[in-house]
């Protein structure tokens, strides 16, 4: 279940450093990508009860990763429903609606 609070939805708050607030349908070149930047979300870590995702999976991805995503052409699909208003602060709503899925 993605989310700080684990409830499938990227609401956060002020002790979420990453601003995990988009919600995003992964994509095999943005976990390849993520995993080349040093966050691998592929490899599955037990202790921590996280399965490791696969393409078509949802998860709360921190804006500025997004961002830095989109910018290198590798950004997945979003779900605005899903995802925080507090995205805005970082990316614009133009750009976000363009990946809207």
């Amino acid at each position: 279940m993605t989310g700080w609070y684990r409830d499938g939805s990227c609401r956060t708050d002020a002790n979420d450093g990453g601003i995990h607030v988009v919600c995003a349908a992964v994509t095999e070149k943005f976990l390849s990508y993520s995993k080349s930047r040093g966050n691998d979300l592929i490899t599955p870590a037990p202790r921590y009860r996280f399965p490791g995702l696969k393409p078509g999976d949802r998860w709360c991805l921190c804006a500025a990763r997004w961002s830095e995503a989109e910018r290198a052409g590798v950004a997945p699909p979003v779900v605005l429903d899903a995802s925080d208003d507090k995205a805005l602060k970082i990316v614009p709503l133009a750009t976000l609606e363009r990946y809207a899925k």
